[in-house]
């Protein structure tokens, strides 16, 4: 259902006083709307939910599995193989094409629910203003110009002005990246203000943290905030992966070079004289023998086994080809909170009895040239103590370690640190009054009896100005402030969040909070500087993210100066030189024909929203770099989605981030993505070993078949005999190698170019050597048997275990391609043996059990044949480890 537009006079409600939005929406603060005005509003706006478009059904998913090109060939060999009357031949090629559509319909990605997990954010039920009294509604039935009340624990039902506002604090983090609960005004802000500074706009699905407030709904549905992410979301690309168009590309190749060899091989028959219908037979066994029929069967169980090693390292991958993209990844853009930081605030430095004091190892001490003697450090608890009491935080055993507010919490677990117990000093400090904290007056009051009884303690906390504002007399700011303000904006620039303590005695007979007693004559106790630090484990994964050629870039919806600072920690920035930070503004400011070179070169981008995200995946897409994009939020969806690879943070992270992504961490830890990236690496690496080892089976087949129609012989190998080395080896042989631990050094090269193809030059030479190795033993061998006095069942039995055999082989030589294969420990990879075991047993079945035997037509064979085989298997083996050395050494 298309969103209706948003009323003109309120389109930027955020810039216009309460009583203009009001008058605009025709709506009295105290009697609400009326039945009529609801009902012709819900004509014209709809529901207040997010309307979610159908994915594809199951049959169209299994469908999906027989429209590859490779797939539709076999498909067309069976049916003309049927048409002919060879109906083993068909039916091993049908059962080939079923078993590897039934892997891919069970293996692939659910398709993506991004849009349903952003409609389950939508809340149930919302206390609005109808006729002169408030009435809980159901939230889907509200509409622009209802009045709704809220209050802490309540999620926002729509986009609303706000019109009051009591110490009224709002969780955001979800859709703007802000860290912390967000402090609410009613007063008006600039048109141009970014999302995360709309003060007056309470947003849909966030969550009240703090305080209670009133506002008018400005926006319902696909209107709101978070319809116009889903929007976005909706209009996002899927991306195909770099290993899917690598494949595509492969496949179409191939395709065109089978089909050529097949028509060459069918017209040359049939010039030479042969009959047509045995031609076509030698044409689909070509055909057959030459399309890698176990390469979407081995691609699948690659990839399945590289999600169960990644998951071992904390991530949950959600698209197969998800875990080959990693690999790929150049450039990783990640959030900021609770994924390179630790997402929990931490007051790391504090300025308390003329001393300046860090957070080290979890204890304090004094920074260096600063003194830290007897009298400093009892004015440091003294600080501590006063913002612990100051406070309406408590630390718990639960998941999180604390209620109520962040910061507030972070100011108890450094009392602790000092050796203050915050139970213990609130216990003896009774409090008898508060004044909340309020975003117009920047500070908290709370009152509290003396442990001995005589008098009381007035104690305030808020932002630097506003305190030191009181601690003078008659108006005069005190004479350290100058030097209390500069170490608060050397504080700041680093990027701490600064909260300034201070106290006033008071007699026994004065028992409220007022004027004349919070509003001057307070004794400064200090600052208290806090930071969401960085993860430890985060800055050792941004470096070996760097050293393996992947950019990292974080993206938050933070300020500009904290995200610099943390990214400095984290060693962002290049050698030598300043981190590059840019903000959402800049981006819009940016012409498209430059953005893709901002995107290119800095490092941080701050408050920044869900569309320009999403045009910073686009530009570092266009200048062919292949995106990892992380988050946890709702305004998160539409960059996970249009990412290469989408990120999203298992603990912390919304569910609508979580459907939208490829990739889930389970321990919402940077490092994990570092590690994801080596995995995904080894994958690859594995992936072109098997190809490797499989393509040269198949243009060994091909090329036996082709020069014995060149050549007027006849065929070494049945099309069923050629189905069964390519099946049968593929299983037991080529799939062990998906079990080969990570190459040295993978994390020491750059990313792949996912524009190369997956074979180059050099690996293409190796697989032609290697088919012509198989062309030549099997051709040998087959006339060797003849000669010999075999049948041509035996023949074509030795045919069939030389492409067993030398391939058994050439699977030692494939486990490295750079390494000698002796070189290699078996234990490394238990599996080749195993494998290779398998094959064996396979072969001795095929050519000495009846069952077997005689649907392929094969035959015994004796010891001589078995020695033939053998050393053709070792030749082949000390060839193909030749051309390795000779190629590292070139």
């Amino acid at each position: 259902m298309p969103a209706s537009p948003p009323l003109s006079a309120v389109s930027e409600p955020h810039a216009l006083p309460a009583a203009a939005v009001l008058a605009a929406l025709g709506v009295d603060p105290e009697q609400g709307l009326d039945r009529d005005t609801v009902a012709a509003r819900r004509l014209r706006f709809g529901d207040n939910a997010l309307h979610v478009a159908d994915g594809p059904g199951p049959l169209r998913r299994l469908a999906g599995q027989f429209l590859q090109p490779l797939v539709l060939l076999l498909l067309a060999a069976a049916t003309a193989s049927f048409f002919l009357g060879h109906i083993l031949d068909g039916g091993v090629i049908c059962a080939v094409v079923a078993v590897n559509a039934a892997l891919g319909y069970f293996q692939e990605a659910k398709a993506v629910t991004a849009l349903a997990a952003l409609s389950r954010t939508m809340v149930a039920t919302a206390e609005a203003l109808r006729e002169g009294a408030f009435a809980v509604i159901p939230a889907a039935e509200l509409v622009p110009g209802d009045i709704v009340r809220l209050r802490a624990g309540d999620r926002v039902p729509a986009d609303m002005r706000l019109l009051a506002a009591k110490s009224l604090r709002i969780d955001e983090s979800a859709l703007t990246g802000e860290s912390v609960p967000v402090d609410k005004f009613t007063e008006p802000v600039a048109a141009n203000a970014p999302l995360a500074e709309r003060a007056c706009l309470a947003f849909a699905a966030t969550a009240v943290a703090h305080g209670a407030g009133t506002g008018v709904i400005v926006a319902t549905g696909h209107d709101a905030e978070i319809g116009r992410i889903a929007d976005l979301t909706a209009g996002a690309d899927a991306l195909a992966t770099p290993l899917t168009r690598a494949i595509a590309r492969f496949s179409t190749v191939l395709l065109v070079a089978i089909l050529a060899l097949a028509g060459v091989c069918f017209a040359v028959g049939v010039w030479r004289g042969e009959p047509p219908q045995a031609m076509f037979m030698a044409a689909v066994a070509l055909a057959v023998g030459a399309i890698p029929e176990g390469l979407p069967a081995a691609v699948t169980v690659i990839l399945a086994i590289g999600v169960s090693r990644m998951a071992a390292r904390k991530a949950v991958i959600r698209h197969l080809p998800a875990v080959e993209t990693l690999g790929s990844t150049t450039v990783v853009c990640s959030d900021k909170t609770g994924t390179l930081t630790i997402n929990r605030m931490t007051a790391t430095e504090a300025l308390a009895g003329g001393t300046l004091w860090r957070l080290t190892d979890g204890a304090f001490a004094p920074h260096a040239g600063t003194p830290g003697d007897a009298p400093a450090r009892e004015g440091l608890k003294a600080l501590l103590a006063a913002a612990a009491l100051c406070n309406d935080a408590v630390l718990t055993d639960t998941a999180d370690g604390f209620t109520g507010d962040p910061t507030e919490a972070a100011l108890l677990a450094a009392a602790t640190a000092a050796g203050i117990d915050p139970e213990r000093t609130r216990a003896t400090h009774p409090r008898l009054a508060e004044e909340p904290f309020d975003s117009a007056r920047m500070y908290m009051t709370t009152l509290h009896a003396r442990p001995d009884g005589a008098g009381r303690v007035l104690y305030v906390k808020g932002a630097t100005e506003a305190v030191l504002a009181r601690c003078g007399e008659n108006g005069r700011e005190p004479a350290f402030a100058p030097d209390v303000r500069r170490v608060a904006e050397a504080m700041a620039s680093r990027g701490l969040r600064i909260l300034a303590v201070a106290r006033r005695e008071l007699p026994p007979g004065e028992a409220a909070i007022g004027d004349a007693t919070r509003d001057g004559g307070l004794a400064f106790l200090g600052l208290a500087a806090l930071l969401d630090p960085p993860r430890p484990e985060a800055v050792p994964a941004v470096a070996a993210c760097r050293r393996a050629g992947v950019m990292v870039k974080m993206i938050t919806g933070d300020h500009k100066a904290t995200a610099a600072a943390i990214a400095a920690q984290l060693g962002l920035g290049e050698a030598g030189a300043p981190v590059a930070a840019a903000t959402g503004a800049d981006i819009d400011a940016a012409p498209e024909a430059d953005l893709p070179g901002l995107a290119a070169r800095t490092q941080v981008f701050a408050r920044v929203a869900p569309e320009q995200k999403l045009r910073l995946v686009r530009a570092l897409q266009s200048i062919g770099h292949v995106v990892a994009m992380t988050g946890d939020g709702v305004n998160d969806a539409p960059a996970l989605k249009q990412a290469d690879i989408g990120v999203a943070m298992g603990r912390g992270g919304t569910e609508a981030a979580k459907e939208a992504a490829d990739m889930v961490l389970a321990d919402d830890n940077f490092a994990t993505i570092a590690a994801a990236v080596e995995e995904g690496r080894g994958v690859f690496d594995n992936l072109v070993k098997f190809l490797v080892w499989t393509l040269p089976t198949n243009l060994g087949e091909g090329l036996v078949v082709l020069c014995a129609v060149l050549f007027g012989l006849p065929l070494p190998m049945t099309p069923g005999q050629i189905l069964w080395i390519n099946m049968t080896t593929a299983g037991s042989l080529g799939l062990m190698l998906a079990f080969e631990p990570r190459e040295p050094g993978i994390m020491e090269r750059p990313p792949r170019d996912p524009r190369r193809p997956i074979l180059g030059w050099a690996l293409a030479r190796r697989v032609a050597l290697m088919g012509l190795l198989l062309l030549t033993a099997s051709f040998g061998l087959y006339d060797w048997e003849l000669a010999a006095g075999g049948s041509e069942a035996q023949a074509r039995t030795v045919a069939v275990n030389v492409f067993v055999a030398m391939g058994a082989a050439y699977l030692l030589s494939c486990r490295s391609l750079s390494r000698p294969a002796l070189s290699l420990p078996l234990a490394g990879n238990p599996y080749v043996l195993w494998g290779m075991a398998g094959a064996m047993l396979l072969q001795l079945a095929f050519t000495y059990a009846p069952p077997l035997r005689d649907v392929f037509d094969a035959a015994a064979i004796g010891a001589a044949s078995w020695l033939r085989v053998a050393g053709a298997a070792v030749a082949g083996f000390c060839v193909m480890e030749a051309e390795k050395m000779l190629y590292r050494r070139a």
